[in-house]
């Protein structure tokens, strides 16, 4: 738990990585993955060198206060980047001439922007202009697994802001209903495979669903569910649509809880169960129930990819100043 919370130990690696990169131990990693070629590791190096201090700084203060809001910044990074791409757009508000991502029945139970306004805030007043809304929700994300005890991992920098952010587009999130080949559909169709879609479906390791996103479970008689269980889930129901079921015993702690879950019917989703149920993706949640250094591993490589994803640069995007509104 020192790990997770020492912010001073924290600090020493910051500046140790800063004092290595001024030796020139450390060199810029250029990405050319996707077109993503403009990204860089130390993308704020010289234009805004505490950028990533202040955003691990905003996300500690909150998940100290409140630890359940590593799971809504995790979500909502996720929620973003599948949607015309990891550039902010979950962030913008709705306006009187457009209904905006975040206001999508989808996207409702999104938490922790005000851990973004906060970042946001501190860095335009030590680098106005320089920072995206769109880099700041990937490094709360990435600093908010860690926090909850998950692996470390970098991400390059220098993502742009998008100005779209339409409710209709929210169509192309992954429901909650699905079983496990839509699941690989949907993510093959972003490029990822079907160890990578199970390996960022531990991301449920974290949070809670609501009963509107299970409660079809409970209808049927579903052979994937444990009885025993089915049980909890409907006294959770009993308490109407809004009621919170954690999506394994440690909510708040990244960790293999979850796939040890599905190995024992008590995922929470369709999506989640049908993981274990689907003969594609057993054994890989086998796996990582038994290996959870290998989860971690794998989660690592596939939120690095995921926080690539259409990602827009120079001209095709912009700084904004207030994350939830375009310039």
């Amino acid at each position: 738990m020192a790990r997770m919370t020492n912010r001073a130990a924290v600090d020493v690696m910051w500046g140790v990585m800063l004092l290595m990169q001024m030796m020139g131990l450390i060199r810029s990693f250029n990405f050319g993955i996707g077109g993503v070629d403009g990204l860089r590791m130390d993308y704020y190096f010289m234009s805004c060198p505490f950028a990533e201090q202040i955003v691990w700084n905003s996300v500690t203060s909150a998940l100290q206060s409140d630890p359940t809001l590593a799971a809504g910044l995790l979500r909502m990074h996720f929620h973003d980047c599948f949607i015309q791409g990891c550039d902010g757009s979950v962030l913008l508000d709705s306006t009187k001439d457009n209904t905006a991502e975040k206001d999508s029945p989808a996207n409702l139970s999104l938490r922790g922007y005000e851990v973004i306004d906060d970042a946001k805030e501190q860095i335009e007043e030590q680098c106005p202009g320089v920072v995206s809304c769109a880099d700041i929700l990937a490094m709360a994300a990435r600093d908010a697994v860690f926090w909850a005890g998950g692996p470390r991992y970098e991400i390059p920098k220098g993502r742009k802001d998008g100005a779209r952010s339409r409710i209709e587009d929210t169509i192309n999130l992954p429901s909650p209903t699905f079983n496990a080949s839509e699941l690989i559909r949907m993510f093959g169709q972003h490029g990822f495979s079907a160890q990578e879609m199970v390996a960022l479906s531990g991301g449920h390791t974290l949070g809670v669903a609501r009963c509107s996103s299970f409660k079809q479970r409970l209808s049927n008689s579903d052979p994937t569910l444990d009885s025993s269980f089915a049980k909890t889930l409907s006294k959770t129901c009993s308490a109407g649509d809004n009621a919170e079921q954690p999506f394994d015993a440690t909510r708040n702690t990244f960790d293999g809880a979850y796939y040890y879950g599905l190995v024992n019917k008590v995922g929470v989703l369709t999506s989640d169960q049908t993981l274990f149920a689907s003969a594609r993706t057993k054994g890989i949640v086998n796996g990582y129930a038994m290996n959870q250094a290998m989860f971690f591993f794998d989660f690592q490589q596939a939120m690095l990819k995921m926080s690539l994803l259409d990602v827009k640069e120079g001209s095709a995007g912009q700084v904004r100043l207030n994350c939830r509104k375009i310039n």
